[in-house]
């Protein structure tokens, strides 16, 4: 009798129970393996892996439950609705009946991805962990070309950017962006948005090249669901600060792709009107205007306001939002009375993104830009090119890195090594823990003095000695610490005092005691190396026998953490290396 033998008509039981092979999954839905894939994905429905796999190890396997919750629900028929709907089109076009044709093509009926945004996310924390994804997928998608062999229309690139720039709008004007990463694959964003924290990836704007070897199907399956998505948060997020959902743009600014400056233009005019304007009930019948009618009234609000006064300080006081936490306040006055001009070689999208998100006043070279560039308020120009023509005195040329490092290092760092025609400092990851990997980079240090110095911290500054530092009374009478502060440090110097007069103590009776024979000295330095050896032999004997007591499954994973860590301590012996030859060759 075989092994795994099931006299018929008995229960089944264990994994053949409760899992079941994509094959069998697609016969009990009966539907396609096409249309499998694309409920699993709008579900979320993953395959599993079972401890034994009763149906060899060439199988996907799915929970029995999934495939149940996935055969009673709305999209299998309304998918099934669409297959038998294409099927009647297919027939009319080889009738040549136009007629029908045209008839079959606009009732032709649509579905929408709603029901399961709620259904996925009940509260609204659990979408904004799963956005790393779909920020980076819809950001992918609003940088690649229109091509039908692909299946990629125009429609879906466009809502792609406008769901983007609503998205970078809210950062920005909410001062939530954290940190920022430039790489060879693109420029990493981290943003900290009611208390979670969203990493997504954006291209950088190149010519993006379609290969072969990536299934466009699946990623458009994901694209859809997460459109959807992402315009349910941006409603959200726009709701909770008072702004309306959809924008409506300048339709000026939309046609020389000013996108992110019309949305802040938008924001601006929203605070203003929800200020100027009583919030009244409207009657459904009026509440359904014509969309120029919309436009022309939101235009009118962005105009500047005629009247000084105390409407315009409740304009900045709108603006400005509560403070909630030290990071914001701190983002939101980095480049504060700052104005940048950018050139047309830099990145200008994410510039426009960055800068204002940190405080600062941004302009650039084109039409639809707010000032130009012979302004004379202008404090930087941000310039990527090894000269510059026509130069201001009035103004610092920098590279774009040094926008990005002071974002990450969130000071105002030295312009110096940044001017033009120079090679910048090495662009450090803010996502790398220096003190975890062991090694941190000259530059690390030099910004963590800077960073030291900015903070007001104890350092030695112009003016005060190192008598002065010692001293606490004289740091609370220049400011530099608070009282508690002193009476702490007071207190600390203290017992610091205590301890160096005990040593002192202890040493002098040590030299008064120096008459010990050198045969005694040398006995007890033998015993002293002798029991350092054992010691040594003990702490050794010790680890065997921990590592004799493990399983061996525990022991396999202790000796992959060893190997990693030698591993890791053999990159740093590297870097050092690399460094050491590097300063040799200087010199």
């Amino acid at each position: 009798m075989p092994k795994h033998y099931r006299p018929p008509g008995k229960k089944k039981e264990g994994n053949a129970a409760r899992y079941i092979t994509r094959s069998q999954a697609v016969k009990q839905l009966q539907v396609s393996l096409r249309v499998f894939r694309r409920l699993c994905i709008f579900k979320g429905i993953s395959p599993r892996e079972p401890k034994k796999k009763f149906k060899g190890n060439h199988h996907s396997y799915y929970h029995t439950k999934d495939i149940s919750f996935l055969q009673h629900d709305q999209l299998v028929e309304t998918f099934r609705a669409l297959r038998a709907y294409r099927k009647k089109i297919n027939k009319a076009k080889a009738k040549k009946n136009k007629d029908l044709l045209r008839l079959l093509l606009t009732r032709q009926p649509t579905y929408t991805l709603d029901r399961l945004i709620k259904e996925r996310y009940p509260t609204f924390i659990d979408s904004l962990r799963d956005l790393d994804d779909c920020l980076t997928m819809v950001h992918l998608f609003a940088a690649l070309p229109a091509i039908d062999r692909v299946k990629i229309e125009v429609k879906r690139v466009h809502n792609c950017r406008r769901l983007c720039h609503e998205w970078q709008a809210y950062i920005a004007r909410t001062h939530k962006l954290r940190k920022i990463f430039i790489s060879v694959k693109g420029i990493y964003y981290q943003a900290e948005v009611e208390g979670q924290k969203i990493t997504w990836l954006t291209p950088h704007a190149l010519q993006q090249v379609l290969t072969d070897d990536v299934d466009f199907n699946v990623m458009l399956t994901f694209q859809e669901f997460y459109e959807t998505l992402l315009a349910f948060i941006n409603f959200r997020l726009y709701h909770s600060i008072g702004v309306k959902y959809p924008p409506i743009l300048d339709s000026r600014l939309e046609a020389l792709a000013a996108d992110l400056y019309a949305l802040s233009r938008y924001f601006d005019a929203n605070s203003r009107a929800s200020l100027v304007e009583p919030q009244l009930e409207v009657p459904q019948d009026e509440a359904q205007t014509d969309e120029s009618e919309l436009r022309l009234a939101q235009l009118q609000h962005q105009l500047p306001s005629n009247e000084p006064g105390a409407l315009m300080h409740l304009v900045e006081d709108a603006a400005v939002e509560t403070e909630d936490d030290e990071d914001t306040r701190q983002c939101r006055e980095l480049f504060k009375n700052m104005k940048f001009f950018l050139s047309r070689e830099v990145p200008r999208e994410s510039l426009l993104f960055v800068i204002p998100a940190f405080g600062g006043v941004v302009s650039w070279e084109g039409e639809g830009a707010p000032f130009k560039e012979a302004d004379d308020s202008i404090t930087h120009q941000i310039v990527d090119r090894p000269s510059q023509g026509h130069v201001y005195l009035s103004r610092e040329y920098v590279q774009p890195q040094w926008i990005y490092d002071c974002v990450n290092a969130r000071i105002i760092l030295p312009t110096e090594n940044y001017m033009v025609g120079r090679v910048p400092p090495p662009h450090l990851s803010p996502f790398v823990d220096d003190e975890a990997e062991g090694y941190a980079p000259d530059y690390a240090k030099t910004i963590k003095q800077l960073q030291a110095a900015a903070r007001n911290e104890i350092l030695p500054v112009p003016g005060v000695g190192k008598e002065d530092l010692d001293d606490p009374q004289n740091l609370l009478a220049e400011g530099y610490i608070s009282r508690t502060e002193a009476i702490e440090a007071a207190e600390k110097k203290r017992k610091m005092m205590t301890l160096e007069k005990q040593y002192h103590d202890e040493l002098k009776v040590e030299l008064q005691d120096s008459h010990i024979s050198s045969t005694k000295q040398s006995q007890d330095m033998e015993a002293k190396e002798e029991s350092l050896h054992d010691l040594q032999q003990i702490a050794e004997d010790s680890e065997n026998m921990s590592n004799l007591i493990m399983s061996r499954k525990k022991r396999g994973l202790y000796e992959a953490i060893k190997i990693g860590e030698k591993r890791k301590q053999a990159g740093i012996d590297l870097l050092k290396e690399r460094k050491r030859k590097i300063e040799t060759v200087k010199n």
